[in-house]
């Protein structure tokens, strides 16, 4: 199974979670005043801001907190952000790939850079290696809104690609294109998502051990917990039964 999703879980089980959730809302905040700065502050006239806020409900922050994102790019306060993206190998020749929000350029890629070095992988050239990721959309309902065949006709009929359901929930995977559209069609049939936005899929996993995966993990956390990075991608997997171990 591929490592990323479950990782998390044992992460957040394992504790730090008023700090993690402190963490998220800030950047989740930074979205959507990027977002609402790049285009109207109307989330039905900005397709950016409207998934973003989507997001940011879906994490359960605040509306005030909403609110006021919103107003600091309507005002113009605020540092001016800007999106990059880092990708580099880690331990046991994994791809990763790291988008950043960042109003200092030299900063965050000094502190990517030193991550991945610490971590005994190396940071790459842009498109070193997200030529094997896919750029798609990601929709995510939970188990509540139905069954896997209910799921499955919804999206056929919204123009999506692919769905998976297990334990954690419904995925639905499009086009990153036509994210906004499918988005829409499917809050009409099953009700709002849990979360909307594009991501990095890997097209094939990189199969590691116990200690490789300890130490992917490690990095991604390092990763996340930088205040300049908003998602880390990686193509490694973990099989099972390590992954019962690192949960135990």
């Amino acid at each position: 199974m591929a490592g990323h999703s479950q990782f998390k879980n044992i992460m957040h089980r394992k504790g730090r979670q008023d700090s993690v959730r402190s963490k998220m809302f800030s950047k989740l905040a930074r979205e959507i005043t990027v977002a609402a700065k790049a285009g109207l502050p109307d989330p039905s006239m900005n397709a950016s801001l409207r998934l973003a806020i989507q997001n940011a409900k879906a994490q359960s922050m605040p509306k005030d907190n909403i609110d006021r994102a919103i107003k600091k790019a309507a005002g113009s306060e605020g540092e001016n952000y800007e999106q990059i993206r880092y990708e580099g190998y880690g331990p046991g020749g994994t791809a990763v790939i790291v988008e950043a929000l960042t109003d200092n350029r030299n900063r965050t890629a000094s502190n990517v850079r030193s991550t991945f070095t610490k971590a005994g992988g190396a940071l790459g050239e842009t498109g070193s290696v997200s030529f094997s990721f896919d750029h798609v959309g990601e929709i995510t309902y939970k188990l509540a809104v139905g069954d896997a065949d209910k799921v499955m006709e919804a999206a056929i009929e919204a123009g999506a690609d692919d769905v998976t359901t297990d334990e954690d929930g419904h995925t639905i995977l499009c086009g990153f294109e036509a994210l906004n559209e499918v988005s829409k069609a499917l809050e009409t049939a099953l009700g709002e998502a849990e979360t909307v936005k594009i991501v990095w899929k890997p097209q094939n996993t990189v199969p590691v051990d116990e200690e490789k995966a300890v130490s992917v993990m490690k990095l991604i956390d390092v990763l996340e917990d930088d205040d300049d990075v908003q998602a880390v991608y990686s193509n490694f997997e973990v099989s099972d039964e390590i992954m019962a171990k690192l949960s135990a």
